[in-house]
């Protein structure tokens, strides 16, 4: 009996299959005299893009600007907060209130800020004396504008009921303090409480951010205070929108700083730490001056690997030149890059440093593959031929990781990508990349040329002189023998390939590829590989988003100084959340009050609400219905010195004789701990659903929310549309390729390689910022760009077992990948001493994707592979029909011709 298979399906795979091989020799034959065109043009395509990176490279020097807007950087461009924001300024002055506002590094508009730190055991309000005296110091300070004298009562906000300057209330204590001291009483007798206290006026205070490292006295129900280590001071400058005042501002701001720090010299049993409103994007800059000189010594080591690793013993096959060419090529084709974005009106900021780095893993990569090609050509041929033969081999896979660049860092430069640094980070890398690939089939296209027309006339590598005979080097010493060395007495009537003789090639060959697929190292592969998966999902696990600004500055900076000392002595109360109700609320409702006593429940409250329902109970006066309680509000409780200063938090109306209260706010504080600003988020994230469910209308803002809303969404969503955007690719080009299970080992090993990375730099304490999500988007393409032609030679490979099929593909791709990956990684070394967060987590990534990637080429995949499909069982027996049916036919031939055997 016979099976017949159907022939619908048999035409189909036929025909899927015919069209993988068209499109696969048409792009060889393509790139083929795509070769050949730059190998007979070689000057023009060295000229062209020489040229346009002098062209570029003068307007890069010329339009150099950087962004000094960190906020429409690094926050989240569209959030709900921003929203807020709007509706909360329409309501009440955000200029106005910012003193309430208190936000730890977020305070919006021109302002300076300082802690004052005793020493360890000391107690900072026993030196209420010399901190008024640095008080003073800085409302005398006078900036010059102009011939104009400029000091901080020219320039602060004013207090809309009796037009003084705005001052934090910490200054209302230490003056009772210093006036106690000086009339002989002791400090006890000016009880000061904490969080709130009361001033002199009468006015009950929140300063639990201007106090700090406070220990309370024991058993005290008005919780007063023992001492205090820290005292925070906050200087609020005010711009009224006006260039020229926004400018006498930073100058002021500038001249406060440089006062902080004589303040530090004269008083050495103080510490003192000095914040500007410019000082965080200061900072944020530093790291780019920081990087400069260590981004060279970095460029020096790639070149210094590259050049070394393309060199042989065998003077006219070396390629030394070419690999630090490479790099060059790169190194230009940045330039250029670099040279269009500033035409274009861009502006630097620091997270841009990256991109170097990511054109260099990609670029060298480009141009080993091409050495690698240009050495498995055949000798014999014409230099021209070689060059065409080279680009037919190695651009067709070159040209599909540089779209699947293009791709990845195009969708993260889409709108769906909601973090301003990184769409500009990633529209400059998809230039980069497509300069990268000119570039590399041009210039360096041409410098290929230009090398092997020196090798087929046998001129030296290093020297560029003819090649003497072998039968004159035998008469010379043997250090000009060595230096003049072609290989001649290594080579052999055997030897195919001279090429051999490389020392990478031949470690690989001889060494290496037996070692690894010995049958006694598998085992101990596999449990190496559940060890880094297990890591890898532990980490995954503890995922962190990076909302912190610090992550982004300098280390040393002033900025992240104040930071840290700021969460430790002044984390005990979250950022002020402004509760803003925006529309019209029965207030003498008794519902009403329990439901506003509900939301503030478990905050400490800043309220003009809390303080008048203790102001009728005090004064047993009645008011349940409307017009008594806005009468007695407004004519009794408003009047009062204590309680002015509420006139601000509410909006009233009126129509006819009847007024209302159309809007109104109070703030809320919540006890935290030191990890203050994801607390802030959870507070976030637990009051704005409610705003939603309850009856009472109201909003939550507070400046840092702007920075914090849905930020790890925001940071994490250009990954996952990157990784979604190459995925959809390799799924889509399944019966497009040579072979479906090269793109299904490829998506297994990228995927294996971005879960490695993504946890193992979790573990090593790298939040989710915009750096880290580059090199994640990154990590998809470093991994393609190395696996993929090392899976598409195995898979591709007809040898008669899986093991043969893995040496050859590592023998073919593995001084390529083990070059770039090399240089890449040696690269990175200088970052680690540029002292700068953002530095230390592009370092922390990008080494992991090249040692992760580094490990699945040469250690995980050589072994995995010769486990799992594909088989070559199919090429063996194909291979012994053929043998077989040859067999025959000479058997044929001979049975049909015996004079033929009787000759023989």
């Amino acid at each position: 009996m016979c099976f017949l298979r159907r022939p619908e399906a048999s035409a189909g795979w036929i025909w899927w299959r015919m069209l993988r091989q068209v499109i696969h020799r048409g792009l060889q034959s393509f790139f083929y005299k795509l070769g050949l065109f730059v190998s007979r043009h070689p000057v023009f395509f060295l000229t062209v893009p020489a040229v346009l990176t002098i062209i570029f490279g003068f307007s890069l020097l010329n339009r150099f600007q950087p962004d000094t807007d960190l906020e429409s950087l690094v926050a989240p461009s569209h959030s709900l907060a921003k929203i807020e924001r709007s509706l909360a300024s329409s309501l009440f002055s955000l200029d106005q209130s910012k003193s309430q506002l208190y936000s730890d590094l977020h305070t919006p508009g021109r302002y300076g800020r300082v802690i004052l730190l005793s020493k360890p055991g000391g107690n900072i309000l026993h030196q209420a004396d010399v901190i008024l005296q640095i008080h003073r110091a800085v409302l005398e300070m006078k900036v010059n504008y102009k011939g104009y004298n400029y000091t901080f009562s020219h320039l602060c906000v004013l207090r809309n009921q009796d037009k003084k300057c705005v001052l934090d209330d910490i200054i209302s204590v230490l003056e009772d303090l210093r006036q106690a001291a000086l009339s002989n009483k002791t400090t006890a007798r000016v009880q000061v409480s904490y969080p709130n206290t009361k001033l002199k006026d009468g006015r009950s205070s929140f300063i639990g951010h201007q106090l700090g490292g406070v220990m309370e006295v024991p058993n005290s129900k008005d919780q007063r205070v023992k001492s205090a280590r820290a005292i925070q001071i906050t200087y609020y400058l005010q711009t009224y929108g006006s260039v020229t005042q926004d400018l006498i501002g930073e100058k002021w701001e500038s001249e406060f700083c440089k006062l902080m720090h004589k303040m530090q010299l004269d008083h050495q049993d103080l510490q003192l730490y000095s914040l500007a409103s410019f000082s965080l994007w200061k900072d944020f800059h530093q790291t780019s001056l920081l990087a400069r000189g260590k981004i060279l010594v970095s460029l020096m080591l790639i070149l210094l690997t590259a050049t070394l690793s393309s060199s042989m013993k065998d003077c006219l096959r070396s390629k030394p030149f070419l690999g630090l060419l490479g790099v060059l090529t790169i190194c230009i084709s940045s330039v250029t890059a670099a040279g269009i974005f500033f035409i274009t009106d861009g502006k630097y900021n620091s997270t841009l440093l990256g991109i170097p780095f990511f054109a260099m893993g990609h670029g060298t990569k480009g141009v080993f593959e091409l050495l690698s090609g240009w050495r498995r050509t055949r000798e014999n041929l014409p230099f021209k031929d070689r060059v065409a033969d080279a680009y037919s081999d190695v651009m067709v896979s070159y040209t599909m990781t540089s779209s699947l660049y293009f791709i990845a860092f195009g969708m993260g430069a889409s709108p769906f990508t909601n973090i301003e640094a990184v769409k500009v980070f990633c529209q400059n890398m998809c230039v980069s990349i497509l300069l990268n690939y000119f570039y590399i089939f041009s210039f360096f296209g041409s410098c290929l040329v230009f090398a092997g027309q020196l090798e087929q006339n046998r001129y030296h590598s290093i020297f560029c002189c003819k090649i003497p005979s072998a039968e004159y080097l035998d008469r010379k010493p043997v250090w000009f023998q060595t230096m003049m060395n072609d290989g001649h007495q290594h080579s052999s009537h055997h030897e195919t390939n001279p090429y051999q003789h490389h020392f990478i090639q031949h470690f690989l060959r001889e060494h290496y590829n037996e070692w690894i697929t010995n049958i006694y190292v598998k085992p101990f592969v596999v449990i190496l590989y559940l060890i880094y998966a297990s890591f890898s999902f532990m980490g995954c696990l503890q995922i962190n988003d990076g909302a912190n600004i610090i992550n982004l500055l300098a280390s040393e900076s002033p900025s992240v100084s104040y930071a840290l000392i700021q969460q430790k002595y002044f984390s005990n109360y979250s950022p002020v959340i402004g509760f803003y109700i925006y529309e019209p609320l029965e207030y003498w409702n008794g519902t009403v009050q329990e439901d506003l006593k509900t939301l503030s429940q478990g905050f400490n409250t800043v309220s003009w609400i809390e303080q008048y329902y203790q102001f009728l109970r005090v004064g047993n006066i009645s008011a349940t219905n409307k017009s008594d309680f806005i009468s007695i509000l407004q004519s009794s409780f408003l009047k009062k010195p204590e309680f002015q200063h509420f006139k601000n938090d509410i909006i009233f109306s009126k129509a006819g004789d009847e007024n209302n209260i159309i809007a109104s706010r109070l703030y809320l504080v919540a006890r935290t701990s030191e990890n203050t600003q994801r607390e802030a988020v959870e507070l976030l994230e637990k009051l704005r659903p409610l705003s939603l469910i309850q009856s009472i209308k109201f909003i939550v803002f507070n400046p840092t929310f702007v920075f914090m809303d849905h930020y790890g969404l925001s940071v994490t969503m250009p990954v996952l549309i990157s990784g979604f955007g190459i995925l959809l690719v390799l799924i889509l080009t399944f019966f497009l390729v040579i072979h479906p299970l090269g793109n299904f080992w490829l998506i297994l090993s990228v995927t294996s390689i971005e879960l490695g990375v993504l946890g193992l730099m979790t573990l090593w304490n790298v939040d989710m910022d915009c750096i880290s999500i580059l090199c994640l988007i990154y990590t998809l393409n470093f991994a393609i760009d190395h696996c993929a032609p090392l899976l598409y030679t195995f898979v591709l490979a007809t040898e008669h077992t899986r093991t043969q099929c893995i040496k050859n593909s590592l023998q073919e791709h593995g001084t390529a990948i083990l070059q770039n990956v090399s240089s890449f990684l040696i690269g990175l070394v200088p970052l680690l001493f540029v002292p700068s967060n953002l530095t230390f987590t592009l370092f922390k990534c990008l080494l992991l994707a090249g040692s992760c990637t580094l490990l699945h080429c040469f250690v995980i995949l050589p072994v995995f592979l010769t486990f799992f499909p594909p088989s070559k069982k199919h090429h063996k027996k194909k291979k012994r029909a053929k043998r077989k049916e040859r067999e025959e036919i000479e058997c044929i031939e001979i049975q049909e011709n015996p004079d033929h055997v009787t000759a023989v």
